[in-house]
């Protein structure tokens, strides 16, 4: 028989759970509930104003490449105390966004570096196959003149 949980326990799990301080198995063992309750509760629409609240909290590894990049924008033209309350109200910390800085700052060179290194792979891999054909050019050229020599010795064999 399912045991009835109250509303503020729920809500005080499920809040537990989005804040990403803890992997959600861990959570559930914590308060003493089942894993799958809790999967079941988080996936469940939020009621009154911790709706918003859960939709807003995301990891910051969740975020995705534009979100980041949006981020980053609104962020580089606040002072420092504006900056904080931004990043409580987003749930992000400073690093986080000096670490997506580098990132797109290093993502750029890395771009253009991967072009080059495809290029000089594709460089290496045309002189190797040209070097390939020059030998076996030579070799055919060789073959055709120790011919023409045995030819000339033992004299050709379509004259007889």
């Amino acid at each position: 028989m399912p045991t009835s949980y109250s509303k503020q326990f729920r809500e005080k799990v499920v809040k537990k759970a989005l804040t990403g301080h803890a992997t959600k198995s861990q959570v559930a063992d914590e308060m003493g509930i089942a894993f799958s309750t809790l999967k079941r509760w988080v996936g469940e629409p939020q009621t009154s104003g911790d709706q918003n609240m859960a939709k807003q909290e995301k990891r910051p590894q969740d975020w995705t490449r534009e979100e980041k990049l949006n981020a980053l924008l609104e962020s580089a033209k606040l002072s420092e105390e504006e900056l904080g309350a931004w990043c409580r109200k987003k749930g992000i910390h400073t690093h986080h966004l000096e670490k997506w800085r580098k990132e797109f700052v290093q993502e750029q060179p890395n771009g253009q570096t991967s072009a080059v290194k495809n290029l000089k792979k594709e460089n290496k891999d045309l002189k190797k196959e040209l070097s390939r054909k020059d030998k076996a050019l030579s070799e055919t050229s060789a073959l055709l003149v120790l011919k023409k020599k045995a030819d000339a010795i033992w004299g050709d064999p379509e004259e007889d």
